[in-house]
């Protein structure tokens, strides 16, 4: 029966016999039809999926790709923040050494040694540059110590919070005096010192700027009112004829890549 009928359709529909007529093909298609645009949906759909499959595949290969470059990218911007950054530190140590009323030698720092027992910095110049030993170091931030070991072609700087430092030393808004010792580090390994033999009776403030007095110590001879540090604490010394005060080091805790020795301080107005 249904094999017949089957039979039928096809003749009707593939078969141009000329016994049917046009009316009667196009009955049997138009009931065709609707299985014709389903197995037409179907395949549009699948055509659909494999396309997103693929694009999927597309994406994870491009998101990988934005990766890449986001490292790259990011990369180059931290190698330009240095360089801006060398920049703005090099155009500072300018505009310090071209006010400085001080004939100083530009130098770089090529090792350091500021934890343990030794607060000490070895600079790339030497005799041939002109150091000498017991010579001031400096930077844009202040006092960093004094040469030490000089040989032709590096000197060794015992920094300012080294405890074989001594810098005589006053406050920078009075005639207080004292002398500026280094302490070594604290447990954050930030470099100290300590001003000491501060009259008694003198008023001292935390935060009271401290500077060099330009007068000569046992280590030799600092230049008049290079900036030291601030005052932090404030102690009463166990005779009770002094006083004494912790100070922060401001040039030895930053300290640069490059320093400044001072060949030759001149007195201040002249």
């Amino acid at each position: 029966m249904y094999a017949a009928a089957i039979g039928f359709v096809l003749i009707v529909v593939f078969v141009p016999l000329p016994s049917l007529t046009l009316k009667g093909k196009g009955a049997v298609r138009g009931a065709m039809a609707p299985a014709e645009k389903g197995a037409s949906s179907i395949w549009q759909r699948l055509t659909e999926t494999a396309a997103a499959i693929r694009g999927i595949g597309g994406a994870v290969e491009k998101n990988r790709e934005l990766s890449h470059e986001l490292v790259r990218v990011q990369a180059e911007l931290n190698r330009l923040r240095d360089i801006e950054a060398d920049n703005l530190r090099l155009r500072r140590a300018l505009d310090f050494h071209q006010a400085s009323p001080h004939q100083m030698i530009p130098c770089d720092v090529v090792s350091r040694n500021i934890s343990g027992w030794w607060n000490t910095v070895r600079l790339g110049k030497g005799a041939r540059n002109g150091i000498r030993e017991n010579r001031a170091v400096i930077s844009p931030d202040g006092l960093v110590g004094r040469t030490t070991e000089v040989t032709p072609l590096t000197s060794d700087v015992l920094l300012v919070s080294d405890p074989a430092c001594r810098v005589s030393a006053k406050l920078a808004r009075a005639n207080v005096f004292g002398l500026v010792r280094g302490t070594g580090s604290n447990l954050r390994g930030e470099p100290q010192a300590r001003m000491e033999f501060i009259n008694k009776d003198a008023e001292i403030r935390i935060g009271d700027e401290v500077v060099t007095s330009g007068l000569s110590t046992a280590g030799g001879a600092f230049p008049k009112g290079v900036h030291i540090g601030y005052i932090e604490k404030i102690y009463k010394d166990d005779s009770g004829l002094f006083q004494y005060a912790e100070v922060i080091p401001r040039a030895t805790v930053g300290l640069l890549d490059y320093v400044f020795v001072v060949s030759e301080a001149k007195e201040a107005g002249k």
